[in-house]
C-alpha cells in the first residue's frame, strides 16, 4: 500500500472514530439526570432505602451507588471519539497530552472548593456554606465558560482573572472544622473524576486506539482493584492518589473505553446486532466476577470493591447498549432532546443545584411537608432535575456553557 493510500486509510478511520453517538450524549443525559435525582433525597422523607447510598460497611448498593460509576463509564465512552477529534484536527501527542493535564486539573479545582464546602466553620470563615459554595461555581463559571468569539479579548481575560482571585481569596480565607485550613480532603466527586479521566485519557492517548493495550490497561486497573481491596499494596505507592492507586474508578473509566473502542469497531462493519452479542456475553461475565469477587471483599461503593467496578460496568454497558437502540438505531433522538443540555454541557447541569440550593435557604423558601414526603417528594425531585436541566438549556442559549 503507498503512503497516500495508507495516509487516506487512516484518515478514513480517525473520521469514523469521531463521528458523533447520540447514544453516548443521552446515556449521560439521563446519569446527570439520576445525579441530581439521587443527591436530592436528603430533602425527602418515606422514601424506599434502595434508592439511597447503602452506608459504610455493609455488603450491598443502591440506585444512588450506580449513578457515579455509570458516569465515570460515560466518560471514558467519550474518551476515543474526543482523543480521535483533536488529533484530526491536527493535534500532536503532546499536545494532547497537555489538553488531559489541563482539564485534570480544572476538575481537581472544582472538586477541591466544593469538598472544603462541606466541612467548612461558617463562623471562622466568615463565610456561609451555602454562600462559598456559589462563589465557587460562579468561579468555575467565569474561568471555563466558552465565551464567543464575538466577546472582546480583554472582557474575557477580566472575567477569567475575577473567577481566579475569588478563589484565591476564598482559599485564603478558609477555615474548616477544629480550624483546619483549605485541603484537599477526599478530592471530592469532581476531582476523583479529574483523577481517573487523568490515567484514562493518557492511556487512551498513547494506545492509539489499538484494543490490545486498552483491554490490557482495563486489566490490569481491575487487578490493582483486587490487590487494594486485598490491602496488598506497597507502602511505595502511597504517593499515588488514592483514586488512581485504588483501581477500582480507574477501571470503570477504562471499561468505557474499551466499551467505546469495540462499539467503532462493529459500527465500521455496520454489524449491530453482533455488537450487542458481544455485549451482552460481556456484561454476563462481569455480573459473574462481581458474584465471585463479593464474596471476598463485598459489594459497597464507599469502599471501592471490585465486585462493585463488574457489576457497575455491566450495568452502564447494558444501558448504553438498550440506548443505542432506541436512539441512534431506532431514531428517537428528537424526542429525548429536552434533556440533551444535561448531557452535552453535563458539567455546568452539575453545578445548577449549588445556586438552587442556596437560593431557597437563604431566601427562607420551603415547601410544604406532602410535598417532600413519600411518592409525591420522589416526583418533586425528578421534577427539580428536569428544571436543573432546563436552566442549563437557557444558560447555553445566552451564552453560558463550560468548557474545559
Amino acid at each position: 500500500m503507498t503512503q497516500p493510500e495508507t495516509s487516506n486509510l487512516q484518515a478514513s478511520r480517525l473520521s469514523a472514530l469521531s463521528m458523533r453517538v447520540d447514544a453516548i450524549d443521552i446515556l449521560r443525559a439521563i446519569t446527570m439526570i439520576l445525579m441530581i435525582f439521587v443527591n436530592d433525597l436528603w430533602s425527602l422523607t418515606a422514601i424506599p432505602d434502595w434508592l439511597e447510598h447503602v452506608p459504610g460497611g455493609v455488603d450491598g448498593i443502591g440506585l444512588a451507588d450506580v449513578v457515579f460509576p455509570a458516569f465515570l463509564f460515560i466518560v471514558g465512552m467519550s474518551l476515543p471519539f474526543a482523543v480521535n477529534a483533536r488529533r484530526q484536527k491536527g493535534d500532536t501527542d503532546s499536545a494532547l497530552v497537555l489538553h488531559v493535564v489541563l482539564r485534570s486539573i480544572a476538575l481537581l479545582v472544582m472538586g477541591v472548593f466544593l469538598v472544603n464546602g462541606e466541612s467548612i466553620d461558617e463562623k471562622e470563615t466568615g463565610i456561609h456554606r451555602l454562600v462559598w459554595n456559589v462563589l465557587s461555581c460562579c468561579s468555575f463559571i467565569l474561568i471555563w465558560n466558552a465565551y464567543p468569539k464575538t466577546a472582546a479579548s480583554w472582557i474575557v481575560l477580566v472575567a477569567k482573572g475575577i473567577g481566579v482571585a475569588t478563589l484565591i481569596g476564598l482559599a485564603f480565607v478558609y477555615r474548616g472544622e477544629e480550624e483546619k485550613r483549605f485541603a484537599t480532603h477526599w478530592w471530592g466527586i469532581l476531582g476523583l473524576i479529574g483523577w481517573s479521566y487523568l490515567a484514562a485519557a493518557l492511556v487512551t492517548v498513547f494506545a492509539q486506539n489499538r484494543i490490545s493495550i486498552l483491554l490490557a490497561a482495563w486489566v490490569g486497573f481491575s487487578i490493582l482493584s483486587m490487590v487494594s481491596a486485598a490491602d496488598l499494596l506497597p507502602e511505595f505507592l502511597s504517593f499515588i492518589p488514592s483514586a488512581i492507586r485504588g483501581g477500582t474508578l480507574v477501571g470503570l473509566t477504562m471499561g468505557g473505553v474499551v466499551v467505546s473502542t469495540i462499539f467503532t469497531y462493529f459500527r465500521q462493519q455496520a454489524d449491530y446486532k453482533r455488537m450487542s452479542f458481544v455485549f451482552l456475553l460481556a456484561a454476563v461475565a462481569l455480573i459473574g466476577l462481581s458474584v465471585y469477587t463479593r464474596t471476598f471483599w463485598g459489594l459497597s461503593k464507599l469502599a471501592a470493591t471490585p465486585a462493585w467496578l463488574f457489576l457497575c460496568s455491566a450495568f452502564s454497558m447494558l444501558a448504553f447498549t438498550a440506548i443505542y437502540w432506541l436512539v441512534d438505531r431506532g431514531g428517537n433522538v428528537q424526542k429525548l432532546r429536552f434533556i440533551k443540555p444535561a448531557g452535552t454541557d453535563t458539567l455546568l447541569c452539575y453545578l445548577i443545584p449549588y445556586f438552587a440550593y442556596a437560593f431557597t435557604t437563604l431566601l427562607d423558601l420551603h415547601l410544604p411537608g406532602v410535598l417532600l414526603t413519600g411518592g409525591i417528594g420522589l416526583l418533586k425531585s425528578v421534577l427539580f432535575a428536569l428544571l436543573c436541566v432546563w436552566i442549563t438549556g437557557r444558560l447555553n442559549k445566552i451564552g453560558v456553557r463550560l468548557k474545559l
